[in-house]
């Protein structure tokens, strides 16, 4: 017992002595210039950020279809946009010529003529194609507006999603980090996050 307490007199006197010699003696630190290699950085095209290139992109789209794509350089998408407006006004044109001629010839029967495209159909099958041919038309109007609406809707998104900043500096990784220097049977396991501006 008194063999113990003699060493921990011992250790604890040799520590305040290291503690005090440090505290007299003065710091000296030299440094010396390394060459690092930086990495090279690959220099992104930031675009800054505009609050209304979203509302610019959906005013261009309104105005004329396709030039909000055209505005966010989305070029592959302003065919597209033409090709399901023009196929909207297609049907909305042969679906209204159609109703047109098939009124046409039901007043012309009830004017007391006689026609030669449809002889064979009576007047209340002519009523039935005329309410067909009128609810398609309308339904190709409703479409066609409604690809309308959503080239507005896509040029604005699009705007929006080209101000999201997505470069390496604002990533996150994930990192596990396993204690090395505990000799337990236990594992220590560790999480950190890494994030720069």
């Amino acid at each position: 017992m008194k063999i113990k307490f003699f060493y921990i007199i011992f250790f604890v006197l040799l520590s305040i002595q290291n503690v005090l010699a440090q505290e007299n003696e003065e710091l000296k630190v030299t440094t010396e210039e390394v060459s690092v290699k930086k990495k090279k950085q690959k220099k992104n095209k930031i675009r800054p950020y505009e609050p209304l290139a979203p509302a610019k992109a959906a005013f261009y789209s309104a105005v004329l279809p396709g030039l909000g794509q055209a505005y966010t350089k989305k070029y592959w998408k302003v065919p597209i946009v033409y090709a399901a407006l023009g196929t909207g006004v297609y049907f909305y044109i042969q679906n209204n010529d159609n109703y047109n001629r098939v009124r046409d010839i039901y007043k012309r029967r009830l004017a007391g003529f006689t026609d030669d495209e449809f002889p064979n159909i009576t007047n209340d099958q002519l009523i039935s194609l005329q309410e067909r041919y009128r609810r398609e038309k309308e339904l190709s109007l409703l479409v066609t507006v409604g690809i309308y609406l959503l080239n507005i809707v896509d040029a604005n998104v699009t705007a929006h999603l080209m101000q999201y900043n997505v470069t390496e500096d604002l990533s996150f990784k994930p990192k596990i980090n396993f204690n090395e220097f505990n000799t337990n049977t236990s594992l220590n396991y560790g999480v950190s996050l890494n994030y720069s501006f």
